[in-house]
């Protein structure tokens, strides 16, 4: 059967997150579901990584197996006259060797955040952002995500029904910039690594903010990663602001 790869972008607002529920909408079955109508039967598609209810993707990765042979650009436009109204699309297509797996070809996945620092309720942005109603210090945060980079036990920043063997990841970037938008000032972070335990990031953003809010010093963050507690952790920041922004492979499968 022929395998195809595809970049998805989705919204994750309306969604339970990415994988498959009975009962409930997920951005995987709703891809299936339109992969359904151009070849009707059971679908199941693998993903780089499992995103929660509320995070979004500028750039999640994805494999599907077919019967028919498709030119990938007309794959990806079928796939999206079935997608629609729901806020997903296929935004890239490639054909790729039957041994080619979303998930286990993997090199690393790129995570973004983005924070909101303003009083006011975030109007345009609602779903998109986290809002703080406070400015906060990134030199104080900054020195605090440094002790999270390299390799470590990451159990503190790992959710109690995480499903991974080990907590034990390496930590490749954690990359923090403000941004003057005409929203008011944002913090974006980006954050890489091979693979992420369940909640890393969100506890990271929520600990750092703590940082840089003044509740906590650059030095709280060591402690916290040394203790290897989950009770250790700062508050996990919510789902919204949380994109899924890139996964890297060996080769490709989707060119520059």
């Amino acid at each position: 059967m022929p395998r195809y790869a595809l970049k998805v972008e989705y919204h994750g607002a309306p969604f339970v997150g990415w994988q498959r529920q009975p009962d409930h909408p997920t951005v995987q079955g709703a891809i299936e579901a339109a992969l359904a109508k151009l070849e009707p039967r059971a679908h199941n598609i693998a993903a780089a990584g499992r995103t929660d209810a509320g995070v979004h993707a500028l750039a999640q990765v994805a494999h599907c197996d077919l019967e028919k042979v498709w030119e990938p650009f007309r794959l990806s436009e079928a796939i999206n006259y079935h997608l629609k109204p729901l806020p997903v699309a296929i935004v890239d297509c490639a054909a790729v060797s039957d041994d080619w797996h979303a998930r286990f070809s993997a090199l690393g996945r790129t995570y973004k955040f983005r924070l909101l620092m303003r009083r006011a309720p975030a109007t345009h942005l609602e779903g998109l952002v986290w809002r703080v109603n406070r400015d906060l210090d990134l030199d104080a945060m900054r020195k605090g995500a440094a002790h999270l980079l390299g390799n470590h036990d990451f159990t503190t920043f790992r959710s109690s029904i995480c499903q991974a063997e080990s907590p034990v990841k390496t930590l490749d970037a954690l990359d923090m910039v403000r941004v003057e938008s005409d929203w008011g000032p944002e913090v974006h972070f980006t954050l890489r690594a091979r693979s992420f335990l369940h909640n890393q990031v969100r506890s990271f953003v929520g600990t750092l903010e703590r940082v840089g809010s003044g509740g906590w010093t650059p030095e709280d963050v060591r402690t916290a990663l040394q203790a290897r507690d989950r009770a250790a952790c700062g508050p996990v920041c919510p789902p919204q602001g949380l994109y899924l922004a890139g996964v890297q492979y060996p080769e490709g499968p989707f060119g520059g």
